[in-house]
């Protein structure tokens, strides 16, 4: 069995009712065949109630994998997920075969929770087709699983599958600030992507998430300075916040210098009071 955290139990077992508990707590002292069982059937002796946690006051429940998530997930995925970690792990060959037939058999919710694990099991290069696999897939539910929230991506992606991660995000309408490790993990190519992005919508007079800026500031070079002049003509204060952030960001002394003409931005910049978190609410 994997070390499951404390702070991941006690918060399941205070979301269940004492006949949810018991019967969870059985589950888990039965054989491995009962236990996938168990997965599947959680949805007949558990409710769909919405879980509520808030990492930041309460601290990560997984100390290890501080980007671990489950605020707004159901009861029926939280407990799947941690049933998964009662599956032995000791024979990587066993545990591999029973999460694979586990993937292999799933419906739309069991996947959610089998990709939502993921962070969390052991022999995690092992997962990781599944996980691009899931990039791909035409479920929303499955795509929003493996990418929003979810700090395996982050940890295990090479960069052109999380490229197309991120991509893929952006042309989904999702904000990209809830893609976890999207900060760190910047880079050229896919810089150079979402400028493309930003050039084709430009030209095509449609609107885009004013976030996907954030991907292209420390690599904008003197081909953006156009862009980045007319985002300083808007009207719309939130877009020259963007270009003000974007230029104090690049590395580029031409585009950082525009910044120049706008000393009240950069002083809100240098002064901590304007950074992306500021515009992440802002509707795409």
């Amino acid at each position: 069995m994997i070390d499951i955290p404390t702070n991941l139990t006690q918060f399941l077992f205070e979301q269940t009712t004492e006949k949810e508990r018991e019967w969870l707590e059985k589950k888990v002292q039965s054989n491995v065949l009962d236990l996938m069982t168990a997965f599947v059937a959680a949805p007949r002796f558990l409710s769909k109630k919405i879980v509520t946690y808030d990492s930041k006051s309460k601290g990560s429940l997984i100390p290890h994998q501080v980007g671990f998530q489950v605020d707004g997930w159901n009861l029926i995925r939280l407990s799947r997920v941690w049933l998964l970690l009662h599956l032995p792990a000791q024979d990587k060959e066993q545990f591999i075969k029973n999460i694979d037939t586990l993937f292999d058999t799933a419906e739309l919710n069991e996947l959610v929770a089998l990709y939502s694990a993921l962070p969390l099991l052991p022999y995690p290069w092992e997962w990781l087709p599944r996980a691009t696999d899931a990039v791909r897939s035409n479920m929303g539910f499955v795509f929003d699983a493996i990418a929003l929230l979810n700090p395996y991506p982050e940890l295990y992606f090479p960069e052109l599958a999380w490229n197309q991660l991120v991509l893929k995000t952006i042309f989904n309408g999702k904000p990209i600030h809830w893609i976890y490790g999207i900060e760190r993990r910047k880079n050229k190519e896919l810089a150079v992507a979402v400028s493309d992005f930003i050039s084709e919508r430009t030209a095509a007079g449609r609107k885009m998430p004013l976030q996907i800026w954030r991907l292209v500031a420390p690599f904008a070079d003197e081909s953006m300075s156009p862009k980045l002049i007319r985002l300083f003509a808007s009207e719309l204060k939130t877009e020259r916040e963007v270009a003000a952030i974007v230029c104090f960001e690049s590395t580029n002394p031409q585009v950082h210098s525009l910044l120049s003409k706008y000393p009240d931005l950069k002083l809100s910049i240098q002064n901590g009071e304007l950074d992306w978190s500021k515009l992440e609410s802002i509707p795409e």
